[in-house]
């Protein structure tokens, strides 16, 4: 587990924000931390403008890096378990959201299968469907795309766009340089400190390089903090 330094920022509403760094680099602790998963030594964290507390989750969707998924459970019977514990009672408006959920992540053929029978990436999009069932304030994906093919991926950033049209904020890590061009802004951490903050545009100008991509903004931000 990454241990995040000093580390200090906000998210607006409705943003798409986006953190990468290498593996150890916080990015899996600084969504645990988001979530109450895990507490500061030090510091504080205000989540949708109130202290976080454990009675906040039902506005909050977590797809975590490795699936907590019930294997022995089909895809419709895990995504209603996961509807009701993030509080969502009433029958009919449970059973409309899992469908919306499911259709999203175009499984509506296989909802009845065992998720023990999936692949990789279908276990990914169910994890997926978990996430978005209760319509949460803000969205915290770990590595959300990763085994998802182009088109379901770029399916995926339609709909993560939408949302946040419509005032949801996302908390993005991924390692692709597709996915970071994706985001409203970046974060790039390198040893639990946050080397760069800004949008991809300002990212790229900053590297210096005449056409310089994501990846060579990447490099040259955490190159200069290495010793």
């Amino acid at each position: 587990m990454g241990v995040l330094r000093e580390l200090t920022t906000s998210i607006p509403r409705g943003e798409i924000c986006g953190i990468l760094g290498a593996n150890g680099a916080g990015k899996t602790t600084a969504m645990r931390l988001v979530m109450g998963l895990i507490k500061p030594k030090k510091g504080s964290i205000t989540v949708l403008g109130d202290t976080l507390r454990r009675n906040n989750h039902d506005r909050i969707g977590y797809m975590p890096q490795l699936n907590a998924l019930y294997q022995e459970l089909s895809i419709e019977e895990n995504v209603h378990f996961f509807a009701r514990m993030y509080g969502m009672s009433g029958r009919q408006e449970r059973n409309v959201a899992v469908d919306k959920a499911i259709s999203l992540v175009e499984l509506n053929d296989r909802r009845r299968n065992s998720v023990a029978n999936l692949s990789g990436g279908m276990r990914q999009r169910v994890s997926l469907a978990v996430a978005l069932v209760h319509s949460p304030e803000l969205l915290v994906l770990d590595e959300p795309t990763v085994g998802l093919d182009p088109v379901l991926r770029r399916s995926f950033w339609d709909h993560f766009s939408s949302l946040s049209d419509n005032g949801i904020t996302l908390f993005i890590s991924s390692h692709t340089m597709d996915d970071a061009n994706h985001c409203d802004r970046l974060i790039f951490l390198q040893e639990g400190h946050i080397v760069a903050d800004g949008s991809p545009e300002e990212l790229r100008a900053a590297a210096g390089a005449e056409r310089a991509t994501l990846e060579d903004a990447f490099l040259h931000f955490v190159l200069k903090v290495i010793p």
